[in-house]
């Protein structure tokens, strides 16, 4: 049972990125996802949530700007990401709400 998140990198603001979490070990399409963001010395926050119906829920930090969706034939639940700001530097992880199953984390810097 693991979430494998990859697709982070090095952007210019305004630049965009699409950031990927691929499921093994459980069934996928009966789980609501979410993407959390960690910020250096700040709390792992909640960036976007996708039900198993999906439904989609976003942090005002991000709405407009990033959506996230799902693949349950490819077990993927991918968050695109557009006009990054520096502020969205952090690590983000790809999370099962149920059952608190966290990937390892990518890193997005945003930075000229």
């Amino acid at each position: 049972v693991q979430l494998q998140a990859f697709g982070g990198g090095l952007v210019q603001p305004g630049g965009s990125l699409r950031l990927s979490c691929a499921a093994s070990g459980f069934a996928f399409s009966s789980y609501a996802m979410s993407w959390y963001r960690q910020a250096p010395g700040q709390a792992r926050d909640a960036v976007a949530t996708i039900t198993t119906s999906g439904d989609t829920a976003y942090a005002n930090s991000v709405k407009g700007r990033f959506t996230i969706s799902r693949d349950n034939a490819k077990n993927t639940v991918s968050l695109q990401m557009i006009d990054l700001k520096p502020e969205d530097t952090g690590v983000y992880y790809c999370y099962r709400l149920s059952g608190a199953l966290w990937g390892q984390g990518t890193q997005v810097t945003v930075s000229s």
